[in-house]
């Protein structure tokens, strides 16, 4: 018989999920809202805590870089059948799947993303960036459009809106990034035609150069904001149409005040405001879809 990796034998000592510390209690975006049909509801969040408990062990300053890629294989094999209860996400999101038919395809999409967090701390290019988004946000959008039956011509759209939420939390989060993980997002071939480079997130505040990259990065994503403004009308479900209507106009609303503000002097978040405008702007436009 062959024998098993000890890093994918199971463990009831000690879970391999970890918390990260970083700003978990900040998200942007619902997940699973009461928009979202009832009885998928359980399926959404069992997925949402499988990715963010993944991204946790890939956001971890205190584990090495093997020891978060071991981790992260032992999520995979727990989420393939491995018994063990040791990363109880991984065994929930197996339970999931077991009840909705949706594939692990997605969920080992984003465990292949949070390797690479594990090991990859700079970016080339745009398209570098974008090849990240697209396994570790595009994923999302397509789990859930999948556990609502929709058609895979939605997934461009939805790829499009998640990178681009993707993007808008590196930029939240640029300056918090590089001094705890030393993990930097923004593109070095940005930086460099700007004349700065990786050390400017250290600052107290942007510089002149620094902001021009934001702006240029902020510019590429409000493309794919426009580009995602048509998956609300692709999507039959009239629930997940109205959610991802909010969250198209909550991705506009993050945008423009990141525009205005600086992340590298304090965190450019949404208001309370912008939730209430981004559900009443959303919710009337899902109906006109």
């Amino acid at each position: 018989m062959t024998a098993v990796p000890d890093h994918l034998a199971p463990s009831r000592a000690q879970s391999v999920e970890t918390p990260s510390g970083k700003w978990r209690s900040a998200e942007n975006f619902p997940v699973g809202s009461f928009l979202i049909r009832r009885g998928l509801r359980a399926h959404v969040h069992a997925f949402y805590r499988f990715a963010r408990n993944a991204d946790d062990i890939a956001d971890n300053p205190a584990l090495t870089a093997d020891d978060k890629v071991e981790r992260l294989d032992r999520m995979g094999a727990v989420l393939d059948g491995a018994p063990g209860e040791d990363s109880p996400a991984a065994a929930a999101m197996r339970v999931s799947m077991l009840e909705t038919g949706v594939t692990a395809e997605h969920c080992h999409d984003v465990l292949r993303a949070f390797r690479l967090d594990a090991v990859k701390l700079r970016y080339h290019d745009w398209d570098d960036l974008m090849s990240y988004c697209r396994y570790s946000a595009s994923p999302v959008g397509r789990q859930l459009l999948d556990l609502h039956g929709e058609s895979r011509a939605t997934w461009p759209a939805s790829d499009a809106l998640c990178s681009a939420l993707q993007v808008l939390n590196h930029l939240q989060d640029c300056a918090e990034d590089y001094r705890l993980l030393d993990r930097v997002y923004l593109p070095l071939e940005d930086l460099a035609a700007d004349g700065t480079g990786v050390e400017a997130l250290t600052a107290d505040e942007s510089s002149r150069e620094l902001r021009g990259v934001l702006d240029r990065l902020l510019d590429r994503t409000a493309e794919l904001i426009d580009h995602a403004r048509g998956l609300p009308p692709l999507v039959a479900s009239r629930g997940l149409r109205w959610e991802s209507a909010v969250i198209v106009e909550l991705a506009e609303r993050l945008l423009r005040r990141l525009r205005r503000g600086d992340p590298v002097a304090t965190r450019v978040g949404l208001r309370k405001s912008d939730f209430l405008a981004a559900f009443v702007i959303g919710v009337s436009g899902g109906l006109r879809a």
